[in-house]
């Protein structure tokens, strides 16, 4: 038996430069502590000082080395087993598979997803079902979070493109817009893609969204319905989908007899939520409530934007629905005791998941394009939530 020199000093503080490094946390786009250990593996087999036969130190060596738990070991030795780049002997230890070259320059199977954020809104459900659409297809999953920089997003996709990805699925980043210089290296190398949400210009791929007009529309008939004809509008950009959820919002309070005032529409252009982004929204809260005639209701297109609003409103004494009524834009799956009590119009991002790896999928297996042009819509619900009341008495008349 062969074993990979992972007890020289200088091979330990590589591993463990690779696992903890700062400096690669950007570079690696937020890819997790097992991903990376898996990415260092396959460096050494593709430099050639991993080879076909060889033993891999135990998963406590493994484990020890990369200062790591011994979960992070198993979890990326088992994503190198179900690859068919290493086989585990009872008995005997952990190999090195005999055709894991081959497998290597025929290239890995494994689905990246690239998304502004791993932890708000939809996108634990994103996430979710693209996991597990993938995995109904044998396809290993990387997550990468550019927390919606583009910088960061062009060294996750130049770290995929170097892994030879099976395709990516992306959310692209919205301040500023992605460049579709970012993307095309993609295609020219074979890799597919798959946009969520929103496109990429100058990209021809397919893309898995949702009407974000409707979902202003929706959102504005609902508010309707309550008799609220005064609504303000928060979003955290104007850029990406913002623009349309506030025009589908006017759309539907103009049909309705309602209106939706200039003063009343409140942007934060920041790149990035930041302390700062929580004292925009209370300095415009504060303002727009003071008006002569106040909103009776707001929208505010994303669950953890309004649910910072709910917070301040309550820090500020006025009380959600009772005083004024707040409606949200979201996944379908309500996690979160606050998330649950938010009215909103919903999506189903997890089925958004499925359908994106599905997409990947059909091109890897060249049954589509890569430029191909399908465009799934998905459809949207309500959720009641209980931010949502009618129109309190003393504002009726002034309505």
């Amino acid at each position: 038996m062969t074993f990979i020199q992972i007890n020289n000093v200088c091979s330990i503080k590589s591993l463990q430069m690779t696992i903890h490094s700062q400096t690669d946390e950007a570079a690696l786009g937020g890819i997790p502590k097992h991903e990376r250990l898996r990415a260092y593996l396959l460096n050494e087999l593709s430099r050639g000082r991993l080879k076909p036969g060889n033993a891999l130190p135990t998963e406590l060596a493994l484990a020890t080395s990369a200062e790591v738990s011994r979960n992070t070991v198993r979890h990326a030795l088992a994503e190198l087993e179900r690859s068919g780049l290493i086989r585990r002997v009872r008995g005997s230890g952990t190999f090195v598979h005999e055709s894991a070259m081959e497998r290597l320059k025929s290239g890995l199977d494994i689905f990246a997803l690239v998304i502004p954020d791993t932890r708000g809104g939809f996108y634990p459900s994103l996430q979710r079902g693209f996991h597990t659409a993938s995995a109904e297809r044998h396809n290993q999953v990387i997550i990468c979070d550019t927390d919606n920089d583009p910088f960061r997003q062009a060294d996750a996709l130049l770290q995929l493109i170097d892994k030879k990805i099976a395709g990516v699925a992306i959310v692209p980043t919205t301040s500023p817009a992605t460049p579709a210089h970012q993307i095309r290296p993609l295609h020219e190398r074979g890799i597919p893609i798959v946009f969520c949400h929103r496109r990429v210009d100058g990209i021809p791929a397919p893309l898995v969204s949702f009407s974000a007009l409707e979902v202003g529309k929706l959102a504005g008939r609902a508010m309707l319905e309550q008799g609220h004809l005064r609504v303000a509008f928060f979003a955290f950009q104007r850029a990406g989908l913002g623009s349309q959820y506030e025009r589908g919002l006017r759309e539907a309070l103009t049909e309705g007899g309602g209106e939706l005032p200039v003063e009343f529409v409140c942007y934060d252009d920041s790149p990035k939520v930041t302390a700062a982004h929580e004292q925009f929204l209370k300095k415009n809260l504060e303002m727009v409530l003071r008006s002569e005639y106040p909103p009776t209701a707001i929208f505010c297109p994303f669950d953890s934007e309004s649910e910072l609003v709910y917070l301040l409103l309550n820090q500020m004494g006025i009380k959600v629905p009772d005083q004024v009524s707040l409606v949200s834009f979201g996944g379908t799956w309500r996690e979160g005791a606050l998330t649950r009590r938010l009215a909103a119009v919903t999506v189903d991002e997890e089925e958004l998941g499925h359908n994106a790896a599905r997409l990947l999928e059909e091109m890897r297996r060249h049954e589509k394009p890569l430029n191909d042009s399908t465009e799934i819509v998905m459809p949207l619900s309500w959720a009641s939530g209980e931010t949502l009341g009618p129109v309190p008495t003393r504002q009726r008349a002034t309505a």
